[in-house]
């Protein structure tokens, strides 16, 4: 696996990744992760991945991350 570039974006980390075939997009927030696989032939090259981190695709990603805390959060409330 071979790791393209890291950055950090907002409070999000981002890895990008190329392996087996395939552009790996990591998202990292606190304790949560997101990956997006990507077969390399669907993108004319790695530039194509930014034009997919887009504010849109980002800001969703962040609202995604707060459902999951929110939903872990709930779920550790319930034990007993």
């Amino acid at each position: 696996m071979r790791i393209i570039k890291e950055f950090l974006k907002d409070e999000i980390k981002i890895t990008l990744y190329h392996w087996n075939n395939r552009y790996l997009i990591k998202l990292e927030w606190e304790l949560f992760e997101q990956t997006f696989k990507i077969p390399e032939w669907d993108l004319t090259s790695e530039a194509d991945i930014d034009e997919i981190l887009s504010a849109d695709f980002l800001n969703t990603a962040a609202n995604r991350f707060r459902e999951m805390a929110g939903a872990l959060g709930q779920a550790i409330q319930r034990l007993p």
